[in-house]
């Protein structure tokens, strides 16, 4: 989406999968059961569920919740708008590196050590899964019906009785057990434990019902509980009954219950997925028209650079670009002029996420913020714009940009009640309008923005001398960026441009790009001074909030808080956003969590497009109309087809303009 994109590394990018279930495209629903029916409540949507939890007389059984509103699809609907039912199955599709990563040493996702195999995070279902046209609902795909407790402190899931597992195996109840204990010990990330910290356990009730216990009333526990992946508790076991710590899980394997196998792997580098042909699922509303192609195959080459030759020999068939100069000078050639190769930009409505250099609060240089909206105002997004990207960016000016989350003008009255009980401990300036991020357009300048910089570090106790800023101690102010080799080629000339800025302040920045491996390593122990990383985006905040900017989370290694925020009023009002119970307390404290983070300046803000590049191969065909919010690459890999190539050559010479599910 933007340039020097790139998903925070496994198994964080898994995380936003497991929280957020939109971000898989087809995933979905099955018909609401004869169990429901024997409930005597019919349709009832989620939302009735919600909004009766203290006033209903017995725990109401649905085919689908949504955290807000009503789901969008009714308990008969046939399969999501944004698909294709007709779409023919078929054929071999490959792929390049669909992130940072270039190699694998393991097929677990779940776990923080080493580097998983693109793709196997399809391999698991869960019991709800959402559609990618609406925000915050979920539609039952391994469960046939969800019951929400009266006093919202639990829910249960019926499983379908037909749900099975790669080897056979029906899903039970112990199996949904067996994942959540799992997910939460000390063998799996430990940054599962604080994702499911409020579900405090799964209470298997018989072969087909599971129930999730809560420890607090929370409107998207129900839709996290749901969104859990569920393996089989004989993934790891040897043939002689004794168990491979899940933690030591490399190439066994996984049994989970998705579309697609592991067919072959090759040297870490080289991954193929076929598709089950006992798959349980082909036949659900949720799944028709996805899961179109035999084959998927994965290529990871070592750089971006190989990866994009690559491309134009015909190495791949798909590739989704996030460097703007690339799309404009490098994604070109005889294959694009005659039509063999294809490129398209496809609208999205995600919002932007935050991507930006992120700057270490365990290193002492980075507390004062003073030094850090110094930095900020060393970047010349502008003339990056101009130079680099072609006009195709827009500055990043908030954590939630590009929906109605964003701050903007001053605090409402129920901003004010998160905010002002810490007033005195705040900066006037939060209760204010959000920073504005810096402008070198005329009248503006980088020279006035570099001395409001300077004047800032003489307030924090940095002053020019001996040919380079110094603070009391005389000690030079110097710092490392981090970044991996398969991204050096993008983000070089960026930081270039960066670390010229700030040599006339008397800054010394250093680029530092080391194999991806120990990269990795280097994020998850939190040793970096300043790296780039992209937050992933959310329609609607929650859990996974928490382990960005929490407290605990910032001693936690391998979490997300990567910038070490540690803030007794970020705290409360990440309190308050989980605890949300309607959709007006929801924005008012992600509006107060979004000024507090953005007058803290923890980040230097990148940029974002609202579409998908994305260059593709003759043969390949999508569905006319497209959701609202998605990943290319899942969209890709779920939704799209191989078609005649007749027919793709005229889609080809329509315009790019394609039809949407509904306004956002």
């Amino acid at each position: 989406m933007t340039t020097g994109s790139r998903r925070v590394p496994t198994p964080h990018a898994l995380r936003c999968s497991v929280l957020h279930t939109l971000s898989r495209v087809g995933s979905g629903f099955i018909q609401r059961s004869s169990r429901s029916a024997r409930a005597g409540v019919g349709a009832v949507y989620a939302a009735a569920a919600l909004g009766s939890l203290l006033a209903a007389p017995q725990a109401h059984a649905v085919y689908a919740i949504a955290q807000y509103g009503e789901p969008k699809y009714p308990a008969d609907f046939k399969h999501f708008d944004y698909v294709n039912p007709d779409a023919p199955k078929g054929g071999t599709l490959v792929l390049a590196n669909p992130s940072r990563l270039t190699s694998f040493d393991k097929f677990n996702p779940f776990t923080l050590r080493g580097n998983t195999a693109p793709g196997v995070g399809d391999l698991f279902e869960s019991l709800t899964v959402g559609s990618s046209d609406e925000v915050a609902s979920a539609y039952c795909l391994l469960a046939d019906d969800i019951a929400i407790a009266p006093d919202g402190l639990s829910t249960t899931f019926h499983i379908n009785p037909r749900a099975r597992f790669s080897n056979g195996d029906p899903v039970t109840a112990d199996d949904v057990k067996y994942s959540l204990d799992t997910l939460k010990s000390p063998q799996a990330a430990p940054q599962f434990a604080s994702i499911f910290a409020e579900i405090k356990g799964a209470v298997v009730v018989d072969a087909h019902t599971i129930r999730f216990e809560f420890r607090q009333r929370n409107r998207e526990l129900p839709l996290l509980a749901g969104s859990m992946p569920v393996f089989s508790h004989k993934w790891g076991l040897r043939p002689d009954g004794s168990r491979i710590p899940f933690d030591q899980l490399a190439f066994e394997k996984p049994i989970g219950s998705g579309p697609y196998l592991i067919d072959q792997y090759d040297n870490g580098r080289t991954i193929s997925f076929r598709r089950d042909p006992n798959y349980w699922g082909a036949a659900l509303p949720v799944r028709v028209g996805t899961n179109n192609f035999e084959r998927i195959v994965y290529k990871l080459y070592s750089d971006s650079v190989a990866r994009l030759e690559a491309f134009k020999a015909g190495e791949y068939d798909a590739m989704v670009e996030y460097v703007a100069r690339n799309w404009v000078r490098r994604d070109v050639g005889k294959k694009f002029d005659s039509g063999e190769l294809i490129k398209r930009e496809f609208p999205q409505h995600n919002g932007t996420g935050m991507q930006g250099f992120m700057l270490n609060l365990r290193r002492p240089l980075f507390q004062d913020v003073r030094v850090r909206k110094a930095l900020d105002l060393a970047l010349d997004f502008q003339w990056l714009n101009r130079q680099l990207f072609f006009n195709q960016y827009t500055r990043i000016d908030s954590f939630f940009a590009n929906t109605d989350l964003q701050a903007k003008g001053l605090p409402s009255a129920g901003e004010l009640a998160l905010l002002n009980p810490w007033r005195a401990q705040l900066d006037p300036a939060v209760f204010g309008e959000p920073p504005k991020q810096p402008d070198t357009n005329p009248p503006g300048s980088l020279r006035a923005n570099l001395l409001q910089a300077r004047a800032l570090l003489q307030q924090a106790g940095w002053t020019y001398r001996d040919g380079a800023l110094r603070n009391a101690k005389g000690e030079p102010f110097q710092f490392e960026i981090l970044d991996d080799s398969g991204s050096e080629a993008t983000m070089a000339p960026i930081v270039a441009t960066l670390t010229r800025n700030l040599q006339k302040l008397g800054i010394t920045a250093t680029f530092r790009v080391s194999d991806f491996a120990v990269y990795q390593k280097r994020l998850d122990s939190f040793d970096f001074d300043t790296t780039t990383i992209r937050m992933p985006d959310v329609q609607v905040p929650g859990t996974e909030q928490i382990d960005r900017f929490g407290s605990k989370a910032a001693d936690t290694q391998g979490s997300d808080n990567v910038i070490g925020l540690k803030s007794p009023v970020v705290d409360a009002v990440l309190r308050a956003l989980v605890q949300a119970q309607t959709r007006e307390q929801l924005v008012d404290a992600t509006h107060a969590l979004d000024r507090l983070l953005m007058h803290g300046y923890y980040v230097i803000p990148h940029w974002y497009s609202a579409s998908h590049r994305i260059a593709f191969k003759r043969g390949l065909a999508w569905p006319k109309t497209l959701p609202l919010y998605y990943a290319a690459e899942g969209w890709i890999t779920s939704t799209w087809w191989f078609a005649d190539p007749q027919t793709q050559t005229q889609a080809a010479s329509q315009p790019p303009a394609l039809k949407q599910t509904h306004k956002p």
